[in-house]
C-alpha cells in the first residue's frame, strides 16, 4: 500500500468512526495527533484530544441522530486528503451554544442537512488538521439563525 493509500485509509476510518452514524471517541486517541486542529466555519476552532472530544460529545448530545457520510471518492496528494460529504441531524437534545452564530435552546426539533468539503493533513499516520468548508448558511437557516429573504 502506498503512503497516499495509507493516508486515505486513516481519513476513511476518521470519517466513519468520528463523523459517522455513531461516534467512537477512542478513534481520537488512535489516529489524531495530540495537538490536532479541527476547524469548521460553524464552530470555534478546536485543538487537541480533550477539546475535540468535548466538542463532539456536546454536538452529539444536542443532535443525537447526527451523522455525516462521504459523497465522493477521497482524493490524496502528499500529506493531504480531501473529502466531500453531506449530513446533519435533528436538535432534540439539550441547549447547544457551540455555533458561532448563537445558542439553541433545548430540544428545538429543528433539522439541519447540509454539505461540505474537508481537507485533512495526515502526518506520520495521524490526522494533524481537519479544515472544512461547510454550507453553513444552509445549516444556520434551517436552525433559525438566519431568516431567508422574502
Amino acid at each position: 500500500m502506498s503512503r497516499l493509500d495509507d493516508n486515505k485509509a486513516v481519513v476513511g476510518r476518521w470519517f466513519t468512526e468520528f463523523w459517522g452514524e455513531t461516534c467512537n471517541l477512542s478513534v481520537i486517541d488512535d489516529i489524531a495527533a495530540p495537538d490536532m486542529l479541527l476547524k469548521y466555519s460553524l464552530h470555534a476552532p478546536r485543538r487537541g484530544h480533550a477539546d475535540i472530544k468535548a466538542f463532539m460529545t456536546g454536538f452529539r448530545s444536542a443532535f443525537p441522530d447526527l451523522k455525516f457520510w462521504g459523497t465522493a471518492e477521497l482524493i490524496a496528494e502528499g500529506d493531504y486528503v480531501v473529502g466531500q460529504w453531506e449530513g446533519g441531524g435533528t436538535h432534540t437534545g439539550p441547549a447547544f451554544d457551540d455555533f458561532l452564530a448563537g445558542r439553541l435552546p433545548a430540544a428545538t426539533g429543528r433539522k439541519m442537512h447540509f454539505t461540505g468539503t474537508t481537507v485533512l493533513r495526515v502526518k506520520d499516520g495521524r490526522i494533524a488538521e481537519e479544515i472544512g468548508l461547510d454550507d453553513g448558511v444552509t445549516a444556520l437557516t434551517q436552525l433559525g439563525f438566519i431568516r431567508p429573504a422574502a
